[in-house]
């Protein structure tokens, strides 16, 4: 197996095309809205998926920052040529796809800056840090991992959802409902001035501000529009009360649905709570199983 190539084939289908359950989801959508505006702003929503897919072109022009999860069984081992195999899969994928350039050159200061532009070629982006997901883990996504398993999951993020996104303690007052709400509020927020709705919007409540971005990050990896809990349906059902609709045009489908993935949690009185808003193309995300 061309561990390399098969990255870079990966990587251009997460940039290209979307899950089974989401593509059903907006269908339905399609078929219950009853605002002619909405309606129509769906319909383009699913052209643009169908387009994509066929011809391999990236779903948006914000061709996403790259983030890896490594899913690993207890008989397997990751080294450190798979780690630079996936920094050269990446890559070829970005090149091959083609993304849109978007690394910064220069020194750290310089980078900060954008004062000395951009890299011409769009593989020059390079991902953010490695998450190694095990048995261990004791999420609400947490998942039967056979000793055999090495899985790359590799998530595109764009750039939209990160401005609108938000990291933050919850004083939670013994109070699930609290914690919970507050998230919620936050995302009617943020998905008011989103502009490119309807999203899956994204929740990881953990300890620390890394913990809980982390189990963020893994629920928009293994999350499932088919499969949705008691609580991600309560989310789906209040942020679709907002009536922001696609594209802010107003009707019934703010969100298609929702990630919840809730942690250990520490004896404190706060929680920390991350909160992504997805664009209409996300989660874009694929699996390579080796």
């Amino acid at each position: 197996m061309d561990i390399v190539e098969n990255i870079s084939k990966t990587i251009i289908k997460a940039s290209t095309t979307l899950t089974d359950d989401k593509l059903k989801a907006l269908s339905h959508a399609i078929d219950i809205e009853e605002n002619e505006n909405a309606r129509w702003a769906l319909s383009q929503i699913l052209e643009n998926y169908k387009v994509a897919q066929k011809t391999r072109f990236p779903l948006c022009d914000d061709t996403g920052i790259p983030h890896v999860i490594v899913e690993l069984g207890r008989e397997r081992e990751i080294s450190g040529e798979l780690l630079n195999q996936i920094h050269e899969g990446i890559e070829l994928g970005l090149n091959n796809l083609p993304a849109r350039p978007m690394a910064v050159k220069g020194d750290e200061i310089e980078r900060i800056e954008q004062s000395k532009g951009l890299y011409e070629k769009p593989g020059m982006l390079k991902p953010a840090s490695v998450l190694i997901d095990c048995a261990n883990d004791e999420s609400t996504y947490k998942r039967d991992i056979s000793p055999d398993t090495l899985n790359l999951h590799f998530i595109l993020e764009g750039g939209g959802p990160e401005i609108r996104a938000k990291t933050y303690r919850v004083y939670h007052k013994r109070s699930f409902e609290n914690v919970i709400d507050t998230a919620v509020d936050w995302l009617k927020e943020s998905l008011s001035l989103l502009g490119c709705t309807p999203s899956i919007p994204s929740i990881g409540i953990g300890r620390t501000h890394y913990e809980a971005n982390a189990l963020m990050l893994k629920s928009i990896a293994y999350g499932n529009l088919d499969n949705q809990s008691d609580v991600e349906k309560r989310v789906t059902y209040k942020l679709n009360e907002t009536g922001i609709g696609p594209l802010g045009f107003g009707g019934k489908t703010t969100v298609l649905g929702s990630y919840v993935n809730i942690g250990n949690q520490r004896a404190s009185g706060v929680r920390i709570v991350a909160i992504r808003p997805a664009c209409f193309v996300e989660p874009r995300v694929a699996t390579l199983k080796l």
